[in-house]
């Protein structure tokens, strides 16, 4: 993703996404309990870009409702904890879409948002999902926001059997400011293996949620179904993180609250 123009990822850009996803040479292993691993590359402090990669052993789910859970939209907006506003802007394809996402960040940091352009593949019976930073003139960036910038980020599921998948996540995030050790400890050690707890449980309720939620609609998988306008590659430019605010919060002290349980 590092030309000039905004372009949509073709199939060497998800097969070089699946291979990064695949390749253990480069990374450090930070966490590996039960069935959750994380390894990070180029967490260091003061670092601007961070590196992380999580996978997930999930024995109950299957990668289809895994598929859903991590395209729809309402569901998410019950599940994740994180969230403070996410909506969809556009389509651009039957496999593409442009959207925002807001998150809270862990106190006293400021919260993070972010636009980005996301697409999406079905390879045999792997499914991949890419995003990348991107900038639309509509949404410019929030006074109480920071503008994060996504330089690749995306989900791998591999189905292994009727009711069992493995999730890949990776993200290349730079968070627009130089950020305490203790957050980028806390991102790879807790941040994360939670996320990805929460994530496994939705996915086991999401059945019976989604038969109470328009069932049968899902545009990720029948696009003649999308309500979205569709919006030109035209409208888009690419978000180079140099034009963004950097901030400091290298010195800001962790403020301890209470954790959602998991």
């Amino acid at each position: 993703m590092s030309g000039q123009s905004v372009t949509i990822p073709d199939d060497r850009a998800f097969a070089s996404f699946k291979a990064e996803c695949l390749c253990e040479e480069g990374w450090s292993l930070t966490y590996n309990k039960g069935n959750i691993a994380v390894w990070s590359q180029g967490l260091e402090e003061g670092k601007s870009v961070h590196k992380i990669k999580c996978c997930m052993v999930c024995k109950d789910v299957s990668a289809d409702t895994m598929y859903d859970v991590l395209h729809d939209i309402e569901y998410r907006k019950k599940w994740d904890t994180n969230v403070i506003e996410t909506f969809d802007i556009g389509k651009l394809t039957v496999n593409s879409d442009v959207g925002y996402y807001s998150w809270k960040c862990p106190k006293p940091l400021r919260n993070r948002d972010v636009i980005t352009l996301r697409s999406w593949l079905q390879i045999g019976k792997d499914y991949i999902i890419l995003n990348y930073s991107v900038k639309h003139a509509k949404y410019p960036p929030k006074k109480d926001m920071v503008r994060a910038v996504s330089l690749q980020t995306g989900y791998m599921i591999q189905s292994q059997g009727p009711n069992h998948c493995t999730l890949t996540y990776m993200a290349q995030v730079d968070p627009r400011g130089s950020l305490p050790k203790w957050v980028v400890n806390k991102s790879s050690h807790f941040l994360a293996p939670r996320a990805m707890k929460k994530l496994s449980k939705a996915c086991l309720k999401y059945s019976e949620w989604k038969q109470r939620h328009d069932p049968g609609f899902k545009p990720w998988l029948y696009p003649e179904q999308t309500t979205l306008p569709s919006i030109p590659l035209s409208d888009l430019s690419i978000q180079h993180a140099e034009s963004l605010e950097n901030i400091d919060e290298s010195s800001v002290t962790e403020t301890h609250e209470r954790e959602d349980s998991d």
